[in-house]
């Protein structure tokens, strides 16, 4: 991605028709989303930080960073539209995936091992929100960690092709449709972790016991 790509000139040629970018809502979603997306339940007690787990507030703590890199990654991609790709936005991208690749899918994977499988145990024990089902909070997590590795590897494949298609028109519309993924993918992250934050690790501090949190901080257990 070391080519100056003029992204006015792909708005003009692009037969895509774009979506509006409103999030990941969607009737799937229903058991997170709130009328506002980014407005917690009022029925889920927040819990404030110096009162969270060890264990929850390491997952906040890396949350802080990811959100970091998520901003810079939109600055890059939002400097892409009107500049072009430059050396410095390259290697913003760059980061924001070599970074998703590795540390916040580990992330994601302590999350599901140590967290979700007890997590969804309780919810359906107790009725949160799973209404005699077997979806839960947890599983709308799972499917954002789901959503967001296969949104980020189309993305990363589609600005690889963008500059490896000899047509220059193909090029252009490939690299914007990335862009607009792009802004999806970010859209996602940040709705995922605020879901987190704000509704199911509350709700862990309801349902998950001291020592399970215990077991979760020095062990690979995830005992009932």
């Amino acid at each position: 991605m070391n080519n100056q790509v003029d992204l006015k000139k792909a708005q003009k040629i692009d037969p895509l028709k774009k979506q509006p970018l409103e999030g990941v809502k969607s009737e799937e979603l229903s058991p997170m989303d709130p009328p506002e997306a980014y407005k917690p339940p009022a029925t889920v007690e927040q819990v404030p930080y110096e009162k969270m787990p060890m264990f929850l507030k390491k997952l906040i703590d890396e949350h802080k960073e990811f959100k970091n890199r998520i901003d810079s990654f939109e600055e890059a991609i939002l400097a892409v539209v009107d500049e072009g790709i430059t050396k410095q936005t390259n290697q913003a991208v760059r980061d924001f995936f070599y970074y998703f690749d590795n540390d916040f899918r580990d992330h994601n994977q302590r999350e599901e091992k140590k967290l979700f499988v007890l997590l969804h145990e309780k919810f359906l024990e107790t009725g949160e929100y799973s209404q005699g089902s077997e979806s839960s909070p947890v599983t709308v997590l799972e499917e954002d960690h789901f959503k967001a590795t296969q949104q980020a590897a189309v993305i990363f494949n589609f600005f690889s092709l963008a500059f490896r298609l000899p047509d220059r028109n193909s090029s252009l519309i490939v690299f914007d449709t990335a862009l607009e993924k792009s802004k999806e993918l970010i859209e996602l992250l940040r709705l995922h972790i605020f879901r987190e934050e704000n509704i199911v690790f509350p709700l862990a501090c309801k349902l998950v016991s001291k020592n399970q949190f215990t077991c979760m901080e020095n062990c690979n257990c995830s005992h009932k």
